[in-house]
């Protein structure tokens, strides 16, 4: 990545941030583009420190005059700008088209008009599967999406596929799940339910845990950014989908005592899951990323407890900041 020029969109969010930090230690000239709408997690001192060492844009992905301007010139485009909340996607389901469908078009076709040489790493979701048929899941699962936002991010990917087999684009789809780490939202669930688990134990305060049987699997950010870097790297991933997951899966309970023990005190009770969410929930889900990591030779790093404890000492320290 040394002298390479990257841009990123969503560039102040929580992995977008966190890829910036990897990429100016590897040399990268980086620009970050990011809309700091409120509800979308873009965050100021997410980028505490490497201030002088980035270019910051403040635009909107939707903004098409602006993204016709922003990809020139540039080597590879980390696509990480979306709408992550589910709920918000079935209140406002316009948005969410806007946002994770007809922007990604306003980017693609900005790239084929303009920079037709670029590489272009798609950040997606879990979510596109919606419930799984079988664990754990595999590129080849049925796409059955259970909210509106599944339903766009799974249109933007098919964008950049379409872009690769019928333009020639370089892109590259990495559908991840739980991505957890400093820098993540936690005043509120929009991003991840983890979020305010964790600001409620920093803050000395009982949690919810909604259901508590559920098994998810989680990615720490520093091994998601790994991903990310690696399909930028290589070729053979180019036109390709990938899954990431995490070092295996564990139930939202386990995790809750998990997360319990980490801190070294905490409490919470458990809830029945609210209508509106169960009808959304996907139930059990983690990832088989046997393609990734056969392809690319990636492979998590972090275990989670350490993801735990590394995230809960950056928001001892900075909570202030994000909420």
């Amino acid at each position: 990545m040394k002298g390479r020029r990257v841009l990123i969109t969503g560039g102040l969010g929580f992995i977008g941030s966190n890829l910036a930090r990897r990429l100016v230690d590897l040399g990268a000239q980086v620009t970050l583009v990011d809309s700091l709408i409120p509800e979308y997690g873009g965050n100021l001192f997410n980028i505490a420190g490497i201030e002088d060492r980035v270019r910051g844009n403040i635009s909107d992905v939707r903004d098409e005059h602006s993204m016709k301007y922003l990809v020139q010139g540039q080597d590879i485009l980390f696509n990480l700008a979306g709408q992550t909340s589910h709920m918000d996607s079935m209140h406002d389901p316009f948005t969410d088209l806007e946002i994770n469908a007809k922007a990604q078009l306003f980017i693609l076709e900005a790239c084929r008009r303009h920079n037709p040489g670029i590489k272009i790493v798609f950040a997606s979701t879990r979510q596109v599967y919606g419930r799984p048929q079988y664990l754990p899941v595999d590129e080849e699962h049925p796409l059955r999406p259970v909210d509106i936002n599944g339903v766009n991010k799974l249109a933007g990917e098919w964008y950049h596929l379409l872009y690769h087999d019928v333009y020639g684009l370089r892109t590259t789809v990495l559908r991840l799940t739980n991505t957890i780490g400093p820098r993540m939202r936690v005043k509120d669930a929009r991003q991840t339910f983890l979020g305010i688990w964790i600001r409620l134990v920093v803050e000395g305060k009982p949690f919810e845990v909604w259901g508590g049987e559920q098994l998810r699997d989680f990615t720490y950010v520093d091994d998601a950014v790994e991903a990310l870097l690696l399909a930028a790297a290589h070729e053979d991933a180019d036109g390709r989908v990938f899954n990431v997951g995490g070092e295996g899966a564990i139930s939202l309970k386990a995790l809750a005592d998990l997360l319990v023990a980490v801190n070294g005190g905490g409490a919470y009770v458990v809830r029945e899951f609210p209508a509106d969410r169960k009808r959304i929930d996907i139930g059990d889900f983690y990832a088989d990323d046997r393609r990734l990591r056969a392809a690319l030779g990636w492979a998590p790093r972090v275990p989670l407890a350490e993801a735990l404890a590394r995230t809960l000492a950056f928001y001892r320290e900075h909570l202030p900041h994000y909420v």
